[in-house]
């Protein structure tokens, strides 16, 4: 396992919506997930579903409410994958270079940015250049919530809106030099491999 993956594992987590794309279904929708590890309860890319309820109602079934939710984490500003942040005023939201929460803004580095010692983030720049990954250590293993770097579990091998292919290749290859498992942005999660790279 790499050098980059969480230090311990103690996270646990739960997809809200398992997301889709044109191809695959009605429409685009986000993979939506939520991660909690000691008093941080987090929501991985809360985008475009068909109806707020889509995240609402599997958060309420893991008995919490939208003010309990402490963190958004945005892999990076495409509107399917930040369409219902506003869900959750209250929580510190995370991008790319700052942390945000009411009115305060605090600019930071996200690569290697812990957030607990099984939670550690990653700038992945490839299918933007403001990608990012999180990656949490849970019992079962290191779990990437990779946002686009993958679409689905079957691609596309060529992201077509990639700015930089080379890039995005490089990222994946971090991503799937730490982790166990991928959570991609628009499919349900599958086991990490070399042959994901293409």
């Amino acid at each position: 396992m790499s050098t980059e993956a969480p230090r311990e594992r103690t996270a646990v987590h739960h997809i809200l919506h398992v997301g889709y794309t044109s191809s695959t279904g009605p429409g685009v929708a986000a993979t939506v997930s939520y991660i909690t590890d000691g008093d941080l309860h987090i929501v991985f890319d809360p985008g475009m579903v068909a109806d707020p309820a889509a995240i609402t109602k599997p958060l309420a079934d893991l008995g919490l409410s939208l003010a309990d939710i402490t963190d958004v984490i945005l892999s990076h500003h495409h509107p399917d994958n930040i369409m219902n942040a506003g869900l959750f005023p209250q929580a510190r939201v995370h991008d790319h270079k700052a942390v945000y929460q009411g009115h305060a803004w605090h600019d930071r580095d996200p690569d290697g940015h812990e957030l607990t010692p099984s939670l550690k983030l990653l700038a992945t720049p490839g299918h933007s250049a403001e990608d990012i990954t999180l990656l949490a250590g849970t019992a079962g293993g290191v779990v990437a919530f990779a946002g686009d770097l993958w679409w689905r579990p079957d691609g596309p091998a060529e992201d077509p809106v990639a700015p930089d292919r080379e890039q995005l290749r490089a990222s994946r290859e971090r991503v799937l030099a730490a982790a166990d498992t991928i959570v991609p942005g628009h499919g349900a999660p599958f086991p990490s491999s070399p042959s994901a790279v293409r």
